[in-house]
């Protein structure tokens, strides 16, 4: 099975030299636990969630915020993504890419075109939707027999 009929296509990207309030906001609507930074058109680093609050203090949005968490808040994301990115083609099968996630650590596996420009992402979390769903799949086919 290849791996383009699973990623997800609709990216949240963001660019190198947005802000952390970037992140945050996109991190807040939309709930999710990656993004895509890039520069240009080219995939250039990767921010998560953790790394995102890791960088944020705990008052922020808070009666206690200081100027020094507003300041936080302009740090550049350059400055905190994941620049080693193990990144994969459309054509990777879902067997290589759970090799990918299991012998390099990773929680999300973004897919990326010749140029190096980002078409879609997988997570873990993706993986495992997938796994549950064929399961439940061969369990309901094995009640009806």
């Amino acid at each position: 099975m290849s791996i383009e009929n699973i990623m997800t296509k609709s990216l949240l990207t963001l660019d190198i030299d947005d802000d952390l309030s970037d992140a945050k906001q996109l991190f807040d609507q939309y709930k999710v636990h990656h993004i895509l930074i890039l520069d240009g058109k080219e995939l250039a680093g990767i921010i998560t969630d953790r790394d995102l609050y890791k960088h944020l203090s705990p008052t922020i949005g808070t009666s206690k915020e200081t100027p020094k968490d507003t300041a936080l808040m302009r740090k550049k994301l350059h400055l905190i993504m994941a620049r080693e990115l193990i990144t994969a083609p459309p054509s990777i099968t879902l067997n290589e890419a759970v090799l990918l996630f299991y012998d390099n650590h990773i929680s999300c596996l973004p897919i990326v075109n010749d140029n190096f420009q980002p078409i879609g992402i997988m997570t873990w979390r993706d993986v495992i939707k997938l796994v549950a769903l064929q399961y439940r799949r061969k369990l309901n086919q094995q009640t009806k027999n």
